[in-house]
């Protein structure tokens, strides 16, 4: 997910979106730890995508106060 995207959606929808993305995130490495998964950098590129959203949500929430 790009920037751009992230920053157009709302503080509900970023919220909602990290939960998903952070449960998706933990069913991969369950699936990994049963049958290894032959590309490995998709929890990397999860990882970015989650902390991209959080540093956005973060701001947006500070942009609020």
């Amino acid at each position: 997910m790009k920037i751009t995207e992230v920053r157009e959606m709302s503080v509900a929808d970023l919220q909602d979106k990290i939960g998903v993305e952070k449960a998706n995130l933990d069913q991969m490495r369950l699936n990994h730890a049963v049958s290894p998964i032959e590309d490995t950098s998709k929890f990397k590129k999860a990882r970015k995508d989650i902390a991209r959203m959080m540093e956005v949500l973060a701001e947006k929430q500070k942009e609020q106060k």
